[in-house]
């Protein structure tokens, strides 16, 4: 049965820090593409960061590059969104996703990612 299970949401100050984690009851190596993607009421859902897991080859939403940083722990079967200079436009519901390469890439395209998380929250006050 596959799943992920995001925690690590929470409140902060604007200016603060937060790392979600995301853990799979599968062998992260198993999927080619995980990602970090956001979701404000009313909005459709958009991506914030994507990892290849064959070369590691990170994608960041222009909106988050060089404040956020994804990364992996494969022994562990985690990933993790490390969120830095947090701002208050960054509070919305975060899920972790696992997908499918598309040009040799993992876009920040949902649709291209097919197993979800349940969400963590983030607030920025």
């Amino acid at each position: 049965d596959v799943q992920l299970v995001e925690s690590g949401g929470g409140a902060v100050q604007a200016g603060g820090s937060l790392r979600p984690s995301c853990v799979a009851s599968f062998d992260i190596d198993s999927t080619p593409c995980m990602g970090w993607f956001r979701q404000a009421p009313g909005k459709d859902r958009e991506g914030v960061a994507t990892i290849s897991t064959r070369d590691s080859e990170t994608n960041y939403a222009d909106s988050v590059k060089g404040r956020f940083t994804i990364s992996r722990d494969t022994a562990k079967n985690t990933m993790y969104l490390q969120m830095n200079s947090l701002k208050p436009e960054d509070t919305v519901i975060y899920y972790c996703a696992t997908g499918q390469v598309y040009q040799g890439a993992c876009p920040l395209a949902p649709v291209l990612f097919d197993y979800w998380g349940q969400g963590t929250q983030v607030t920025v006050s």
